[in-house]
């Protein structure tokens, strides 16, 4: 996988070189030092959970799933159906596959 920030190679690595220590079941990633930027893998395996992100485009996300998240652990709907509205109203399925703009999209369709 190639960073999207400066189409360098990513190493796919132990999030430990992230945050000092492995954090969570599944530590694995993809991380340009370059650019900070990274994504986390899929039990430990090479596929990737989105896409890569700058701490611009983490930051947004972070933003985006905690209103979305509400829709869901408030108990307004099931996390499915929440997905499925988000993708009616939005286009987008995933929040982790976003663009800076498309989180930006998120962030304005829930506030």
């Amino acid at each position: 996988m190639n960073c999207p920030y400066c189409n360098k190679k990513a190493e796919w690595v132990s999030n430990e070189k992230i945050y000092g220590r492995r954090y969570g079941k599944s530590y694995m990633c993809y991380y340009c030092k370059d650019c900070n930027a990274y994504v986390g893998c899929h039990n430990n395996t090479k596929q990737p959970l989105g896409t890569m992100a700058n701490k611009e485009l983490r930051d947004l996300r972070i933003k985006a799933h905690s209103l979305f998240d509400q829709i869901w652990k408030e108990g307004k709907m099931k996390r499915k159906e929440a997905y499925k509205f988000l993708e009616k109203n939005t286009g987008i399925k995933h929040i982790s596959w976003t663009s800076e703009e498309q989180c930006k999209k998120v962030i304005d369709f829930l506030t």
